[in-house]
């Protein structure tokens, strides 16, 4: 399991993640639930070989048709192919998605006999940040969208055994039986080398740090000058992008490095763990939330965070930044919704 992200402020709360979680209060609280499972749960489905890709029976999509609408899809009609139904309902001219490839997608599931949907991104307006890896989503999904491009919908169908298998998922209202049925609208893909795309930045002012503009997948450097660290928060563009405005609020995905001003220390990176990370703004310290409101999407911003506005007297164990630390970032904003 990788390692929690110490910019998170608190743990997130209705993210997808490996562990099947949640409860009866709201749709959100399945999320964890219906496109990513129980890593042992899901050994049987994950042993299985692959599926044959074939083009359906698949239902309808009888309203909600467009790219980024909520779609309205028909119960199946009678029996549900065993193998892997799927069809490109609008292609995509994007990245062309690989296997451990991460998706920023939207999506619906439904029941095949029923057509119950069990979940849908588009009520939350915040799409799922998912790896298509085994062990993190259901192989369905893995199978079904390796080969298609970013801005494709696909509708799908996944059969027990590359789906919850035979347990299935109680929370969700699946049976062991059931075939589900799926609409995913696939907005970008990203992988371990994913950098900001834009124009750089001059960093002209001695007294901040100054941070590599390399958009080669690797770290940025980042130079630490020798004077004391500003008592305010700092937010610069390194490379000012040209995507959409980043809102207060938003989820972002980003990759980032962050280092202790006072000593130069490394203490969190997702280059690391080769994988770009994904938070809400309200979930992160409020130095990110305040430097990163604003700034364009596919920038990479130079974030100095004072300790009032990091982890003030609670700072994470064991991470080398102390009470009185002034926190250095590197962010690349790679999406926003």
């Amino acid at each position: 399991m990788r390692r929690r992200s110490l910019i998170l402020a608190a743990v997130p709360v209705g993210l997808v993640t490996l562990a099947g979680c949640g409860d009866d209060k709201s749709d959100s609280s399945k999320a964890s639930d219906s496109a990513s499972q129980s890593a042992s749960e899901s050994s049987s489905a994950s042993e299985a070989p692959a599926p044959k890709i074939v083009d359906g029976p698949l239902p309808a999509v009888t309203a909600g048709q467009k790219f980024g609408e909520k779609p309205t899809v028909a119960k199946g009609s009678g029996s549900p192919s065993d193998q892997l139904a799927v069809k490109t309902l609008i292609a995509g001219s994007g990245k062309t998605i690989a296997e451990k490839d991460f998706v920023w997608a939207n999506y619906l599931g439904q029941i095949w006999d029923t057509g119950k949907v069990f979940d849908n991104s588009y009520d939350r307006k915040t799409p799922l940040f998912i790896q298509l890896a085994q062990g993190s989503i259901i192989d369905g999904w893995r199978y079904a969208l390796t080969g298609k491009k970013a801005g494709s919908r696909v509708e799908f169908s996944v059969p027990p055994t590359w789906g919850y298998g035979s347990q299935g998922q109680a929370q969700a209202g699946i049976k062991g039986t059931d075939t589900l049925v799926f609409v995913v609208d696939v907005i970008d893909t990203f992988n371990g080398k994913s950098s900001a795309k834009g124009k750089d930045v001059a960093q002209d002012d001695a007294a901040l740090p100054k941070v590599g503009t390399n958009t080669d997948g690797k770290a940025p450097s980042v130079e630490i000058p020798k004077s004391a660290a500003p008592k305010g928060l700092v937010a610069n563009y390194v490379i000012e992008g040209d995507g959409p405005v980043v809102k207060a609020g938003s989820t972002l995905v980003v990759q980032y490095k962050g280092v202790v001003w006072e000593t130069g220390k490394e203490f969190d990176s997702s280059y690391q763990r080769s994988a770009p990370t994904s938070f809400s703004l309200e979930q992160v310290v409020k130095g990110w939330a305040q430097g990163l409101t604003g700034k364009k999407v596919g920038s990479r911003v130079v974030i100095v965070v004072p300790p009032a506005l990091g982890y003030g007297d609670n700072p994470p164990a064991d991470s080398g930044i102390q009470k009185t630390s002034t926190m250095v970032f590197t962010v690349d904003i790679l999406a926003s919704s």
